[in-house]
């Protein structure tokens, strides 16, 4: 089964969802750091977040999930792309964490940024406090407090797989009493309510919606693939060399004793760059080396 998110709709109210599935992309990101389980889980969490997201923005570019705290967790990062590739990371203190330690004891007084990076346009960034039962509640916070469409999420992950669920109510067409409609988006949303760990982490997205909505006329879409890639390249390092400047750059070449290593921290990739390359770079040469790049 290939990670993707499929879009679902309602034919009978004013309703559309998407389910998310990963696997071989949280495996991606699992298998550059050792992170301890409860870390593991809310990386995966955030994950399925992030593709859930990039299916309801209309836009080119790269949406960022970026969680801070003061606790033993202090950050968790994730990017997702409008061609939706995606990866992540993580920051702990090991010592500080439990085997059962959840959201409130890893992130202890931490905030949620979504950020919007368009091609074009203008960056939007939105910004909720950490503070539901879990990632699903604070996202769900977000969007009850930022005037957008009723949207509810729920998030699953346990280390091997990580899954996600989004309702959102849309603008009245089938549905125009209010109280009706108040009624449908609680019905829906409180059958939901009901879908435990096991049935998001181990069912199709047909088999999950049946389940839950075998009385409704629900119509499921064509999956969309979500797949780990990371960004970083020996063009992005290099320019993260010139933007130190000339002198900066051949002093720590001198402190690491001929060759420099910039590494990426999604990855774990490095490129290294030696005397002739440093030379190259600012000699308008490029960041092609004369010498082998070393991975």
């Amino acid at each position: 089964m290939f990670d993707h998110t499929q879009r679902f709709i309602f034919d009978d109210t004013d309703v559309r969802g998407e389910i998310a599935t990963l696997e071989e992309s949280y495996q991606h990101v699992l298998a550059k750091h050792p992170y301890p389980e409860p870390v593991a889980q809310l990386l995966g969490e955030l994950m399925a977040a992030a593709a859930l997201l990039i299916g309801t923005l209309k836009f080119d570019g790269l949406l960022i999930l970026q969680a801070r705290s003061s606790g033993a967790v202090p950050l968790l990062m994730v990017e997702c792309s409008s061609l939706r590739e995606i990866r992540a990371i993580a920051r702990y203190d090991a010592e500080r964490i439990a085997a059962d330690a959840d959201l409130a004891r890893l992130m202890p007084d931490g905030v949620l940024a979504m950020t919007i990076d368009p091609l074009k346009g203008q960056r939007y960034q939105g910004i909720v406090p950490l503070d539901g039962v879990d990632l699903g509640a604070c996202l769900s916070s977000y969007f009850a407090n930022s005037e957008q469409l009723p949207t509810r999420v729920w998030l699953r992950a346990d280390g091997r797989r990580a899954a996600g669920l989004l309702l959102q109510q849309l603008p009245p067409d089938r549905i125009h009493d209010a109280e009706e409609r108040s009624a449908s988006w609680q019905h829906v949303t409180t059958l939901a309510d009901t879908l435990s760990a096991e049935e998001m982490l181990g069912l199709d997205a047909e088999t999950q919606l049946h389940r839950l909505y075998h009385e409704e006329q629900v119509r499921l879409f064509e999956p969309h693939p979500i797949e780990f890639r990371c960004s970083c390249s020996r063009e992005r390092s290099a320019n993260a060399l010139i933007s130190l400047g000339r002198e900066d750059a051949e002093q720590l070449l001198l402190e690491q004793g001929g060759s420099l290593s910039v590494d990426c921290q999604f990855c774990n990739q490095s490129q290294v760059f030696d005397a002739a390359d440093i030379a190259q770079l600012f000699s308008g040469g490029g960041s092609q080396a004369p010498s082998d790049t070393r991975h």
